[in-house]
Order: structure tokens, then sequence, then C-alpha cells
């Protein structure tokens, strides 16, 4: 097997333990009285909906809003797609229905909320005065600044009608049981998706220190609403809250265990770094790359030949309009810092299958990727610079599309050093 296909069975092993058929049966809730209602949102909830009708022994109903192109057939739950990154009118009746399917419930009633990474903008709802425009143009703000996912929900939540457990109160006094895959750094429930069914730290005042902190351009009605403590998102201590239960079911962490695990079956040591990794991507690649040369010169921190897995959310300070995603970008990164290297080997990408703006994953890189490169004629720090790394590895022959994954536990990253 060659070092690229080891790396990449790594990554698939990683998206198999978070996938819904492997990770649900442990945290069916139990069945209620009266009606269970099936909502969610996420780049996997189409196939956590599919997953838990399979499994729930009664009738159920709902919605859950993907996207496009991640859709799963589903019996009695509606899926309904809609744009990402960027919010879009789809996902706006989208959020709309999901208020529908929570409305006029009883104690009696269970309300399955199915969350994973990506529902922040699946599901757009401005507001007071605001209009979808507005939350498309926070959103692509939020997505310039180089803000870290933690920060960018608590914004979010904050110019939002469904997030920071708004949607959850809505379905009160129902009792709601959010199943969660989380792809956050440190697994915050809450923050994944902005927590439509869950409150969260993160206040308003926290809010606005970030928009400063960061430079972050708002929109003026933003701004406004933000002024304003109508703003201000749910209490956790709201007692409406009570009774309702949270829980993890898949997370990077798991999935680095898995990969890791099946690293030593064939026959490599294996580490984990941080399964929750943050900051600006190629920032974090020098780290991880001064960390393989470290291995590869002196065996420290770890002895040669070993895996060294890393996972979390970083981000990309965008400057210029260049294709590709944060693993991208960090490996090419990564690949400059490799250049010549004869035994250093990575693979990164992102679990759900998409790294940004194009149809890759992520890519791989070794010691001659970066003179790949330039032999067919581009310059990869030109292309670094300009944020165009999906040009890189198109170049290199390199880029990973294993398609959409069906779930998602955020980035995914495998350095061998032989």
């Amino acid at each position: 097997m060659s070092e690229r296909s080891f790396l990449e069975s790594l990554f698939h092993v990683a998206v198999e333990a978070a996938l819904p058929d492997r990770c649900i049966d442990a945290f069916l809730p139990e069945k209620p009285k009266g009606r269970t209602i099936v909502i969610g949102a996420g780049k996997g909830a189409a196939q956590l909906a599919a997953a838990f009708e399979e499994r729930w022994d009664g009738p159920i109903s709902g919605a859950v809003v993907t996207r496009y192109g991640y859709a799963a057939p589903c019996k009695s739950i509606d899926v309904i797609e809609a744009a990402h990154p960027v919010p879009d009118e789809a996902g706006l009746k989208g959020a709309a229905r999901l208020f529908e399917c929570v409305e006029g419930l009883t104690e009696d009633d269970l309300v399955v909320a199915l969350i994973c990474g990506g529902g922040s903008a699946l599901l757009p709802s401005p507001p007071g005065d605001l209009a979808l425009a507005d939350e498309i143009a926070l959103n692509q703000e939020l997505l310039k600044s180089g803000a870290p996912i933690s920060v960018m929900n608590c914004i979010r939540k904050h110019v939002s009608g469904i997030k920071g457990g708004r949607l959850a109160l809505a379905a009160s006094p129902a009792r709601v049981v959010s199943l969660i895959v989380s792809d956050i750094p440190g697994d915050v429930a809450s923050y994944v998706a902005s927590g439509p069914t869950i409150p969260g730290e993160g206040t308003l005042e926290e809010a606005r220190a970030y928009i400063e902190a960061y430079e972050i351009d708002l929109p003026k009605a933003v701004q406004r609403h933000l002024s304003g403590d109508a703003a201000r998102a749910p209490d956790a201590d709201d007692p409406r809250f009570e009774g309702n239960e949270t829980h993890i079911i898949a997370s990077a962490q798991i999935s680095l265990e898995a990969a890791a695990r099946a690293a030593r079956e064939r026959g490599f040591d294996a580490f984990i770094l941080s399964d929750a990794m943050e900051g600006e991507s190629r920032e974090v690649a020098h780290v991880h790359s001064a960390i393989a040369k470290q291995v590869l010169i002196r065996n420290q921190p770890f002895s040669k030949p070993v895996v060294i897995l890393s996972g979390g959310e970083t981000s990309v300070s965008l400057k210029n309009k260049g294709r590709g995603g944060r693993n991208g970008e960090f490996l090419l990164s990564f690949a400059l810092d490799i250049d010549g290297e004869a035994s250093i080997y990575a693979l990164a990408a992102d679990t759900d299958g998409i790294d940004g703006s194009e149809d890759n994953a992520g890519a791989y890189a070794d010691g001659d990727t970066v003179a790949t490169i330039r032999k067919a004629g581009g310059d990869p720090a030109w292309l670094l610079r300009h944020n165009d790394c999906w040009a890189a590895f198109d170049m290199a022959g390199t880029l990973f599309v294993p398609g959409p994954t069906g779930t998602n536990v955020n980035d995914f990253r495998a350095i061998l050093v032989k």
C-alpha cells in the first residue's frame, strides 16, 4: 500500500467511526406517552434522520435541513436541502418548517433534535427587522474574519431567531433530547450549529467584544440589532430547558482514536496531538511540520516510524479570491515546509467530504509535492498567499475527493514519518 493510500484509509476509518449507523444506537431516548417529533440540521442531518427512523419503534414525524447534495431517503421525516456556507431562501424556509414541527406540543411529547456541523448556515432565521440579506452578509464577514468557530457561533446566536436554544423554547413544554455530532474543538454542544436546541455560554457582551477584537465589518442593520438588549440569547437557567437532554454521539476525538488504532494494527505507532486544534491554517501547519521534522531528525518527541494525528477546526483569513478551504491551506503551507524531505507524508481533509469552495475534502502532500507544482507551472508560495490551495493540489494531482460522507467531525490531519 502506498503512503497516500494508507493515509486515505485512516481518513475513512475516522469517518466510519462517526457515521450515524455506528453511533446512534446507544443514545435512543425512552419512548414518550405522546408524539415523537424529529427535527435537525447539519451536513449529516439526513443520514442521522434515516438511521433514527430505522431504529425507532413507533410513529414519528418531523423535518431536517441539510446541504444541497447531502440528502438521504427518509420515510416519515422531511429532508430539506439548503445552501452552505452562505445561507439562502431554502434555509429560511427550512428554519420556519422546524418551528412548525414543534408547534402545539405537550409535556407528554418528545422532540429529538439531530444536530451536526453546518447547521448554523443551514438555519437562517433573521430576528426583528433583519432580513435574510443581513444574515448572509453577516455570514460572509464571519467566514472572512479568521475567527475560530466558537467565536463565529457566539456572534451568530445573537443574530438569530432560532439559535442559542430558541428552537427548544418553541418546543416547550415537550422534552427535547439533542443528539449531537460534534465538529467543535472541545465538544461544546451548544456551539454545534450555534445550538438551536441548546443554550450555552457566550453572552451578548462577549459577542460584541469578539466583533471588535476580530475587526468584523457588520452591516449597519446587524450593528443596530446587536446594540440592543433584544439580541440577547436565552439564559441557560431558563426553567423551560429543565428536563432536556444533550448527548455527544460522535466527535473528533472518537474518530481520531479509531484512526490511531487502525495505524497501530498496520504496524505503526500513533499519537494524537489534539482533537481541538484552532488558529490560522498556515500557522498550525508550521507547528505540525516542525514536529514532523523533529521526529525525522531526532526521534523526538516520538520515534519513527510513526503516525501523528490531529483534529479541530483551523481558520483562514481570506486576503484573495482563490479556491479551496482550510485543510488545503494547511497542507500547502505544510508542503512548503517539508519540501525535499523524503520520508514525511501528510493528508489533511474535512470529514464531511468538502473543504471550502470545491468538491474535494482536502489533499495529500509529501516532500515531492512542491517540486511537482513548480514543474506544472505553479508557484506554491504565490498560490498560498492568494488562498488558492485547490489550484496547487490540482497541479500536483493530489486532491482528495471522497464525496459527501454523511457525517462531520471537522478536520482530520494525518502525518506519516518513516
